[in-house]
């Protein structure tokens, strides 16, 4: 089974944090809640889903876990200065690891400089931030490139767990 990272902070999109986690632990893996700080509860921003963090970023290395998660709502943007988050993904990605974004998500991934030449998609409102980061934007459910997966909005929850679940 995998050991999958979950990147959260305040105000995250309560369904892009709860369907995927959910789905990945009811398939057995290992699912850890990452934030800036360990044992921070978190709360989603519809006010229907809270999180304990499990470790802080600076005390984990890329190496230990197999695939990362990145929920959307205003976390990706609390998250993506932290030069801890920036970096974890970046060895992520320098490892081909999976790399799962959805709605705001793909914000860390432009942050960390990894999207140019790569095909996603996300919050359609962030279109033009993506392009300017390099990546060609699709307005698709579930868009996967390589490592990457991104979708755009709670709505396409299934597409983006279906895709995540055939990676881990």
């Amino acid at each position: 089974m995998s050991k999958v990272a979950f990147l959260l902070a305040n105000e995250f999109e309560d369904s892009e944090m709860k369907v995927p986690y959910d789905e990945v632990k009811k398939a057995g893996h290992e699912v850890h809640i990452i934030g800036l700080k360990a044992g921070e509860t978190l709360q989603g921003k519809g006010g229907k889903a809270s999180y304990t963090t499990d470790k802080a970023i600076s005390e984990v290395h890329a190496s230990e876990y197999d695939a990362v998660v990145i929920p959307g709502g205003s976390s990706p943007e609390n998250l993506r200065t932290d030069a801890n988050i920036l970096k974890f993904v970046t060895e992520i990605n320098a490892a081909r690891k999976p790399i799962a974004a959805i709605c705001h998500g793909p914000q860390i991934l432009a942050s960390a400089d990894l999207l140019k030449g790569r095909t996603i998609t996300s919050y359609p409102p962030l279109k033009d931030d993506m392009v300017n980061a390099g990546a060609e934007f699709k307005d698709h459910e579930a868009v996967v490139d390589g490592n990457y997966i991104t979708s755009r909005t709670p709505e396409d929850e299934p597409a983006f767990v279906r895709e995540l679940m055939k990676v881990i």
